[in-house]
């Protein structure tokens, strides 16, 4: 071959031929390059195939085991609440009931155990244990040859199987092994008044019924000795206690035991295993996933795999095939290819610089050959016309972007505003619903503390009118409890119209925000006249506001001591009032900024909560709350935050 390459290379040296060797050449390495990783990706990717296909055949077969130990407990459980056990046990007939019941539930055991005679071995199980607190449970246990022999003594011969050695297995100096597998369900029941636990179970050990419906359902047939590509087996530790693989002929390999990687792997690690392993006498693509007991131990391994050996046939035969395709392709293409080549390099080569400066960025960019140059010509003013049309299709995009981008940043805009909306009346909302709870509460709190002090109040009277003037030496005392009790209805008062501030009048009328600070600073000025603190006024001039004078009194009057203590007698209250439109309404903020230490970030979305205070056995923790009520049924708006320059921050909004 390449003596034929260095003949034609030198009979012909022009730019043709050597174009023509430099693409053949490059073909004939390349290729097989090529192939031999394609072959190699598709024999990873059908190895793969191999692990999903028996991945999920080995999801079906957890299935089914899930099922069949769902159906057990859901049997016991309907069978411990029929009316059926109730009539059996009133007639005396109870055990033959449960006898009957056993078989037609496919139970290897079923009895009644009452609470005060379970022994040490029973009350070991959680499923018992659950049953006795009232709860049914099914899970799968590892009952020891003891536990079997006292339910039934076939069962503990059903269960034992004497061990074959097995390549590669965990060494054991175990000759047999007698443990039993167990579907164990408990219930609890109620037998003449009196509480008792239904128990029953099925032996998985043997249990070819069972391990050959797996296989069937996986396989869609069944296994025989003639057909054994599809298997299954329940291991009970390492150990294959219920299978449809063969040792030979018709003999299934029950006693034969797992390999040492499998075992460590999947009962050691709790890890699922998915790959080729060598079961019992040939190579399998195999699926082993743990079997956990009601102890949450693993006690064994569910299997199910299918014959490596077919898969690998087909394999070897398609990469041959692969390969006698590529070869008997390069026999024909070659010979064309040299026919054909003279009149399309030159084409070509102009269509490819003409799409390298395409992809450098130049649309303007055209091959302008002639359509009696052939097809490659014709080719070539297709794509031209191509050219065209992208070039026409980039100045559309471009002008969609631009387009779309203005849409998207005021849609954004748009959303992003929404969001803070949303955000608000969020917080309104839970605000709301705190104060309504809490409000219900204080109501009724309110309404209990009436009653004992009207008792209080009239018990007084009657004192001063049964003793006459013998009240006098106790004139004091009374006039103390009047006092007191005056005090008490105060509060409760205060409560009330916290708890249902719509049953008090209000008196709204437009005030001047000015005024009504001037008038609350001269109320409070014995709490800050003493102390080394400064109040400044900051008002500019804003429209009057509609709301009750007297409760506006109230929030700057709260908002001020509130302030003032927060100072800790010293520093600057800075008052200040102006023009605010907020949510397309026009309104006026009032703003209170002390120098103090500021609110804390994990009390600044609490401090408006009903009863909460900083102020620990000084305080109600009412005042910001019921100033919140109160500027929010004027529909205004009171806010806190921290002042960049220090210090807290308290805003009251009111609409205009």
């Amino acid at each position: 071959m390449m003596n034929f390459w260095s003949a034609l290379y030198r009979r012909k040296r022009s730019v043709r031929l050597q174009l023509l060797v430099m693409a053949l050449v490059p073909l004939m390495v390349l290729l097989p390059v090529l192939l031999v990783m394609g072959i190699s990706r598709w024999n990873n990717d059908y190895n793969n195939l191999l692990i999903a296909k028996v991945e999920s055949e080995l999801q079906v077969a957890e299935q089914y085991l899930q099922r069949i130990v769902g159906a057990t407990g859901t049997s016991v459980e309907a069978l411990a609440a029929s009316l059926a056990m109730q009539k059996a046990a009133e007639d005396g007939r109870l055990d033959d009931f449960l006898t009957s019941e056993k078989d037609a539930l496919g139970l290897d055991f079923l009895s009644i155990v009452q609470p005060t005679s379970i022994d040490e071995h029973m009350q070991k199980w959680p499923v018992v244990q659950s049953a006795l607190t009232g709860t049914a449970r099914t899970a799968v246990d590892l009952f020891e040859a003891d536990d079997l022999l006292m339910i039934d003594v076939a069962l503990a011969e059903q269960a034992e199987l004497i061990l074959i050695p097995t390549e590669a297995a965990v060494p054991t100096d175990k000759v047999a092994e007698t443990r039993g597998m167990m579907i164990h369900t408990a219930a609890p029941v109620s037998i003449n008044g009196s509480q008792r636990v239904l128990v029953g179970g099925i032996l998985l050990n043997r249990n070819l019924d069972f391990i050959d419906t797996i296989n069937t359902l996986v396989y869609q047939r069944k296994n025989t000795a003639e057909d054994p590509r599809g298997t299954a087996t329940l291991f009970l530790e390492d150990v294959r206690v219920s299978t449809n693989v063969r040792l030979f002929e018709n003999v299934r390999a029950l006693g034969t035991r797992v390999s040492a990687e499998v075992r460590s792997a999947v009962l050691d690690q709790g890890q699922t295993w998915l790959d080729r392993a060598f079961v019992v006498n040939d190579w399998y693509i195999s699926g082993y996933l743990p079997i956990y007991d009601s102890f949450d131990q693993r006690i064994g391994m569910l299997y199910v795999g299918f014959l490596e050996e077919p898969f690998r046939l087909v394999k070897r035969d398609a990469i041959a095939m692969m390969w006698i395709a590529f070869i008997g392709v390069l026999l024909v293409f070659i010979p064309v290819f040299l026919r054909l080549a003279g009149g399309i390099f030159s084409p070509l080569e102009r269509m490819t610089k003409t799409m390298r400066r395409v992809e450098t960025g130049d649309l303007t960019a055209r091959n302008n050959l002639n359509r009696t140059g052939g097809e490659i010509a014709e080719v070539s003013q297709h794509l031209d016309h191509l050219l065209d049309q992208v070039q026409e299709r980039d100045k559309q995009l471009r002008d969609w972007a631009d387009d779309l981008n203005v849409r998207v940043e005021q849609r954004t805009a748009q959303l992003q505003e929404a969001n803070q909306k949303l955000e608000t009346t969020y917080k309104q909302l839970v605000m709301s619903e705190k104060l309504a709870s809490i409000g219900e509460i204080t109501a009724g709190v309110a309404h209990e503390i009436n009653n004992p002090v009207a008792v209080i109040q009239g018990n007084v009277d009657v004192v001063r009118l049964t003793l006459g003037e013998q009240a006098e030496p106790v004139k004091t005392e009374l006039d103390l409890i009047d006092r007191q009790i005056m005090r008490i209805g105060g509060i409760v008062g205060k409560l009330l119209q916290f708890a249902r501030p719509s049953d008090y009048g209000k008196f709204e009328e437009y005030v001047n925000l000015r005024d009504v600070t001037q008038d609350s600073l001269g109320l409070v000025d014995h709490v800050y006249a003493s102390k080394d603190i400064e109040v400044k006024l900051e008002f500019s001039d804003v429209p009057d506001v509609k709301i009750d004078p007297s409760e506006l009194q109230q929030v700057i009057i709260n908002l001020i001591i509130n302030a003032v203590q927060a100072m800790d007698g010293k520093g600057i209250l800075t008052i200040q009032s102006h023009l605010l439109e907020r949510d397309g309404k026009n309104g006026v903020c009032l703003t209170f900024h002390d120098s103090g230490p500021g609110i804390s970030e994990d009390t600044i979305n609490t401090i408006f909560d009903p009863f909460f205070t900083t102020k620990r056995a000084k305080g109600t923790g009412l005042g910001l709350s019921i100033s919140q009520t109160i500027i929010q049924t004027a529909g205004g708006i009171i806010t806190a935050d921290n002042h960049p320059e220090g210090g807290a921050l308290m805003s009251i909004w009111l609409p205009t």
